[in-house]
């Protein structure tokens, strides 16, 4: 059984957001020729993605929860010194380690030590450590 994908045409809305539509093969609605792939990944490219850090997870009992407060410590399942995951989307891309930003700012970055492997089974650990 062949696979049938529709073809779909990414127009230009506005400046910072993009409309897309099914466009049967070979139809052109506005009688402009159609876009480039390179527009089209240019387009693609300045797509925001949400990027988190994680230093660690714990599991705790609501009991528990509920007695936090101010100058509580939660112990996290990671040790000082491992490495911290980089998570986009839901899926770990890369760990690293925590650094002081040199700008003056006192602020936090990551420097990256590894890539992980973009693989379909990839996902980020859940806070109960499976995958």
């Amino acid at each position: 059984m062949q696979e049938i994908q529709p073809e779909i045409e990414v127009m230009q809305v506005a400046e910072d957001t993009a409309d897309v539509v099914d466009a049967p093969h070979g139809a052109q609605e506005s009688g402009q020729p159609a876009s480039s792939p390179g527009q089209n990944m240019d387009i693609v490219m300045q797509i925001p993605v949400s990027v988190d850090v994680r230093l660690g997870s714990t599991n705790m009992p609501v009991s528990r929860l509920m007695k936090l407060g101010r100058g509580s410590v939660v112990a996290l399942d990671r040790k000082v010194g491992e490495p911290i995951d980089v998570v986009v989307n839901g899926r770990v891309i890369a760990r690293g380690e925590v650094v002081l930003l040199e700008d003056g700012s006192s602020r936090f970055g990551i420097s990256l030590t590894e890539i992980v492997n973009s693989g379909p089974s990839q996902k980020s650990s859940n806070d109960d450590g499976t995958q």
